[in-house]
């Protein structure tokens, strides 16, 4: 038994010696990560649990006695408040159509024409004309010393001005010898 003992004191005495070394280098038991003490050991909780308990058997008669304050019940206060008055001038603008607006992009609505209507009118197609000429364009510009010409339609072609310069005079006849 006294073996017995002894063991189990070496052992506790070994456990004591070599527990607080994962607390102090940050471990915690926690798998390398702080725990919520950050390196919480029992002796400590154990002398701080004492000192706890002191403490609170020594304040017990302070505050374990004492009767509760009485409650404090009150109504509120009433208050009454006169609305003041709003006055608004009438909208300066029309007022809404009497009919319900149809959503955007919705369908007309369908008529039915009443029974002692006369019948729908039928309409002739409209005859095809040929495309109407472009309007005429003044193409040319005359100057004494030359002209504009305007090339181009405008459309397969863009419009450009070219300056032609008039023919020159013939030259003078040669001097008599």
């Amino acid at each position: 038994m006294k073996r017995a003992l002894a063991l189990v004191a070496i052992f506790l005495v070994l456990s004591i010696a070599l527990l607080p070394g994962p607390a102090w280098a940050g471990g915690g038991w926690h798998h390398g990560h702080r725990g919520g003490h950050g390196g919480w050991w029992w002796p400590g909780a154990l002398i701080g649990g004492l000192a706890l308990g002191a403490v609170a058997i020594a304040t017990a008669p302070l505050w374990a006695f004492t009767p509760p304050p009485p409650p404090v019940v009150q109504a509120p206060p009433a208050v009454y408040v006169q609305p003041t008055p709003v006055y608004a001038a009438a909208p300066a603008y029309a007022a809404a159509p009497a009919y319900p607006v149809p959503p955007p992009n919705s369908a007309p609505p369908s008529y039915t024409p009443p029974a002692y209507s006369a019948p729908a009118a039928s309409y002739q197609q409209a005859p095809g004309y040929a495309p109407s000429a472009a309007p005429a364009v003044q193409r040319e510009v005359v100057y004494e010393n030359g002209r504009h010409v305007l090339y181009g339609d405008g459309v397969r072609q863009p419009w450009q001005w070219v300056w032609v310069p008039a023919a020159a005079p013939p030259p003078p006849p040669p001097p008599p010898r």
